[in-house]
């Protein structure tokens, strides 16, 4: 066996760790790039706390889903500003901007120099620019995350930008600032966390510290999404939710994720559809689809028995099979209300371009059996 594990430097969990951002920034640097979402009264904080500690600031927006133009346009102000380091607060889109917007100020060229599929995929060499990252939302992990996943609008796809050279410098993951999530992110994200913890899990990429890690997640995923949906100031759920997140995050980086991501990508870039709803509607299609497969031509997959580990950490029935976790996904989906593919404009005329774009993805790469194009598109009509 051999793998590899890498993260960010430093992982600081807690409520109120947000407190102590200012003497952590300053001993990286003194004038920080400030990436923040649409509202700029939520980073209000954010740059006091920097300001009493003598560290200078200049914010960026990104009110969208980062594209490649954006992260331009924040590098072009981070260097016209003289900063030497990028602190992002937000959701996964604000801090995989920020992570990308770090890498290219330290790293010449243009970003599809880098990008994957789209782009020439060349090797990022320099380090990037110092990065605090401090997730708002409980999903995506992306502040342990070694990639930024990037619009390009042009090409209709969602790709990444990656490298261990972009891993945050530190993580700062306060469960506190999820408190004020909405339901319904709430329950976008927190699929997410969920997806993101049992892809890796099954993934053919896995290793001893990444099952582990996943195991984790999915367990506190399972029993505090419900409260967290049905009840914002629940501070344990919050604090579950918020570990789930941080576990998928760890996991990802260091084994691989599965189909449902590698349609994700293709989905997002033609479609306005929260990452988190994608997961949530095409996991159990997938997880039936894997299993399917499987049994018919890798019977001795280890995957096989995972997902049956899968069905009885979230059922709670050690006696639980494949099956019985495919419900409980679907349970779980009707429950938070999670829209259709359909809803979002997703046709059937659209599915031979979106299984196209997803066999090419990188994630689908770590399925744990190769599904085929017939197999893909039924998927897909499931999820309508």
């Amino acid at each position: 066996m051999k793998f590899e594990f890498a993260t960010a430097t430093r992982i600081i969990f807690g409520p109120g760790t947000l407190r102590d951002v200012g003497s952590l920034a300053a001993e990286l640097g003194r004038h920080a790039l400030v990436v923040g979402g649409s509202d700029a009264a939520r980073v209000a904080p954010l740059l006091d706390l920097l300001h009493d500690q003598g560290v200078a600031t200049t914010s960026f927006s990104i009110p969208t889903e980062p594209t490649v133009p954006m992260v331009l346009a924040g590098v072009e102000r981070a260097r016209s500003a003289n900063c030497d380091m990028v602190v992002g607060m937000g959701g996964g889109s604000v801090l995989d901007a920020g992570k990308a917007i770090a890498a290219l100020m330290t790293n010449p060229g243009d970003p599809f120099d880098y990008l994957e599929v789209i782009g020439r995929g060349k090797s990022l060499t320099r380090p990037s620019a110092p990065y605090i990252a401090i997730p708002t939302t409980a999903g995506t992990g992306a502040e342990v995350t070694r990639n930024a996943v990037l619009a390009a609008p042009e090409q209709r796809v969602k790709v990444s930008l990656r490298s261990a050279l972009m891993l945050p410098r530190i993580a700062l993951v306060d469960p506190e600032m999820t408190y004020s999530m909405p339901p319904t992110i709430t329950a976008s994200t927190g699929l997410d966390a969920l997806t993101q913890c049992m892809e890796p899990y099954v993934s053919n990429k896995a290793n001893p510290l990444t099952d582990a890690i996943c195991r984790e997640g999915i367990q506190r995923a399972a029993r505090s999404l419900r409260r967290a949906f049905t009840d914002g100031g629940d501070a344990t759920a919050r604090e579950d939710m918020a570990i789930a997140s941080l576990c998928g995050g760890l996991a990802l980086a260091n084994a691989k994720l599965g189909a449902v991501h590698g349609f994700a990508g293709p989905l997002g870039g033609m479609f306005p559809i929260p990452h988190g709803t994608i997961c949530a509607r095409l996991l159990p299609p997938v997880m039936e689809a894997n299993v399917r497969a499987l049994r018919d031509r890798a019977l001795d997959s280890l995957a096989l028995a995972r997902y049956d580990e899968i069905a009885q950490i979230l059922s709670g029935d050690s006696n639980a099979r494949a099956a019985d976790g495919v419900a409980w996904i679907k349970e779980i989906c009707a429950e938070l209300a999670t829209l259709s593919l359909g809803s979002f404009g997703v046709t059937t005329d659209a599915i031979p371009e979106i299984v196209a774009k997803a066999q090419r993805a990188s994630s689908m790469q770590g399925n744990p059996i190769p599904l085929t194009a017939d197999e893909l598109t039924r998927i897909l009509h499931q999820a309508l």
